[in-house]
């Protein structure tokens, strides 16, 4: 996990309409930037549908909020349809912005140990530095938090 206080890393990837998107962009703004394992899981989901649902109290503080898993563009378009996702979520195939913050690990599935990616959320400030940073997040609970956090 990266270091609250620390810059965070730019990218570009490509968004459920297959345009670029750059955490640069975002500058002068709050950033919800979450990782998350896979599209139309229950987990994520649950997560996807809560910043959903809270994504008018988001705005109102002037926050974005991004989406991040390694689904292709075609998965995060279909999950962006089926739960009318208002935010964007980016395809991150080649792990770029996944490695850059630090969310690919080890997991055990099943008795097996795999790599993949350990949901986490950063608070990016309107500078482009990591305010907060949250890992093990448990998915239904985290955009209530998030929001509480944005509120102190």
């Amino acid at each position: 996990m990266l270091e609250v206080g620390t810059k965070a890393p730019d990218f570009t990837l490509l968004n459920q309409n297959g345009e670029e998107v750059s955490l640069s962009q975002f500058q002068g703004q709050k950033v919800i930037l979450y990782f998350y394992p896979k599209d139309n899981t229950p987990g994520c989901t649950k997560q996807a549908c809560g910043f959903a649902s809270l994504y008018p109290d988001f705005t109102q503080k002037g926050a974005a909020i991004i989406g991040i898993s390694k689904d292709s563009v075609k998965s995060h378009k279909k999950f962006e349809e089926k739960y009318q996702l208002p935010f964007t979520l980016l395809s991150d195939p080649d792990l770029i912005a996944i490695q850059a913050y630090d969310v690919w690990k080890e997991k055990n599935m099943y008795g097996k140990k795999v790599m993949g990616v350990v949901r986490t959320t950063y608070l990016i400030d309107e500078n482009g530095m990591i305010e907060k940073a949250y890992t093990k997040v448990k998915a239904a609970q985290n955009p209530s938090d998030m929001l509480e956090v944005l509120s102190q």
